[in-house]
């Protein structure tokens, strides 16, 4: 197998790292990992010796740079495809396309009142109209793929496809500040969390000494 390696940002708040870094953990790669801490003054020089968009996540495959963590999965189904990064069945791989889609882009609500702090515990945080808006969408999504594709599985479509590493940080986001979940929506976070690497991202970001004070509010 050719060489990959993961450039990361911190564990216990990057979630943009955390997807390609889940994906490829289910995929069962053999892959090394970099990780830069984030918001000093040395982030940034750092970041841009290996991403040219100065930001993580980025893959190094060889002398192949992906940067961005929707581009990164993708990049990776194609390569490994018999890991099945996207569903076979046509609708379900639109969908899970969409959906994935929808949450790189969307939520802006949600990331900017919630950041994903894994070792936090911040259950008294107002929640906003416009947030609450964004767990709707995204427990509709959840409610929704699982009652039309999830029956091989516990995940959104199954089996643990992009959508689920996509979607794994906001989980992680719904623990931290104590969101009320439905018996559908919790038992899917449920099974993201009881992921063996969930488990071990998890240890790592709470092991870290790094402490971000935007993020601890």
């Amino acid at each position: 197998m050719t060489k990959l390696t993961l450039i990361l940002g911190n564990k216990n708040y990057s979630s943009w790292s955390l997807r390609p870094w889940l994906l490829m953990k289910q995929f069962k790669l053999d892959f090394d990992e970099v990780i830069i801490s984030l918001y000093n003054p040395e982030s940034k020089p750092k970041i841009q010796q290996y991403s040219p968009s100065g930001k993580v996540p980025v893959l190094l495959h060889d002398e192949i740079t992906i940067w961005d963590s929707l581009a990164i999965c993708e990049y990776l189904t194609e390569q490994f495809p018999n890991y099945h990064g996207l569903p076979e069945d046509k609708k379900a791989r639109a969908i899970a396309r969409s959906i994935s889609a929808e949450m790189h882009s969307g939520f802006p609500n949600l990331r900017q009142n919630m950041p994903m702090n894994c070792r936090a515990k911040l259950p008294r945080k107002v929640i906003t109209s416009e947030v609450q808006q964004d767990i709707n969408r995204i427990t509709d999504i959840w409610r929704y793929c699982r009652g039309n594709f999830g029956s091989g599985g516990d995940m959104l479509f199954g089996k643990f496809a992009i959508a689920d590493a996509m979607f794994a940080p906001v989980v992680l986001r719904f623990i931290t500040y104590s969101v009320e979940l439905d018996s559908v929506c919790k038992d899917y976070a449920n099974a993201i969390l009881a992921l063996p690497a969930m488990k071990e991202w998890i240890k790592a970001a709470e092991s870290e000494p790094e402490i971000i004070p935007s993020f601890e509010l």
